[in-house]
């Protein structure tokens, strides 16, 4: 269970001004429950999952949590580029008191990159690097993974291959997609929330917050051609 009370966010602008990402929000996401975060581009979406896993603190509130959580599936963040792929894997599967050995074969049978796993990270092109993420983030089970649409796996072969590997984990996690995808939401989750003025917006089926954030869409497409 992921337990939010209360939670704000507010940034600080160079103006001097604030921008609230979230205002007093408090919600509960349960293990079983696949649920989809709809919102508009700056809406606040990849710092709401940045807050859930506890990579950034909240301005106010707080966030508990009684069931083990992912990073951002595919957030490069948190892999060292001076450290080679068996040490950023050996780092990771340490913290989170995982067998090295099992994560070790899974890393490299899934992402192929052989002796390029003995190479510093910050030599690899884009599309290594994008598999190494996604390895590391699939080595470790979670009880919750946290996706942002913006995560890549890959060419089209090593996405189909992550999106099989991404549904055997579903089997026993849940995962919290965020997203301005409808399809992305549809295909993955089985209950959406629509992030808007920095607030939950709950409706009681899927179909009702799909039809509420196509709305702001449309209203936000009316108000930017004026």
């Amino acid at each position: 269970m992921i337990r939010l009370e209360h939670l704000s966010k507010k940034f600080r602008l160079k103006n001097g001004g604030f921008k609230q990402v979230l205002d007093d929000v408090s919600y509960t996401f349960e293990e079983g429950v696949n649920t989809g975060i709809l919102g508009l581009n700056g809406t606040g979406k990849s710092t709401l999952l940045k807050l859930l896993c506890g990579s950034i603190n909240p301005s106010g509130g707080s966030v508990i949590r009684t069931s083990s959580i992912s990073w951002p599936v595919g957030f490069s963040g948190f892999v060292v580029g001076n450290l080679t792929g068996y040490q950023n894997l050996r780092f990771i599967s340490r913290i989170y008191r995982s067998d090295y050995n099992k994560d070790k074969k899974f890393v490299e049978e899934f992402t192929e990159l052989g002796d390029y796993l003995d190479e510093p990270v910050k030599t690899y092109s884009s599309g290594m690097r994008s598999k190494l993420n996604f390895a590391l983030s699939m080595s470790i089970g979670f009880d919750f993974y946290l996706i942002d649409e913006a995560f890549s796996v890959g060419d089209a072969k090593f996405k189909k291959k992550g999106m099989e590997i991404f549904r055997e984990r579903m089997k026993d996690s849940t995962v919290i997609v965020v997203s301005h995808s409808v399809s992305n939401i549809t295909s993955l989750c089985t209950k959406a929330v629509v992030l808007d003025e920095a607030k939950f917006k709950l409706y009681p089926t899927m179909e009702e917050s799909i039809e509420v954030y196509k709305a702001l869409g449309q209203k936000a497409k009316v108000t930017k051609g004026k």
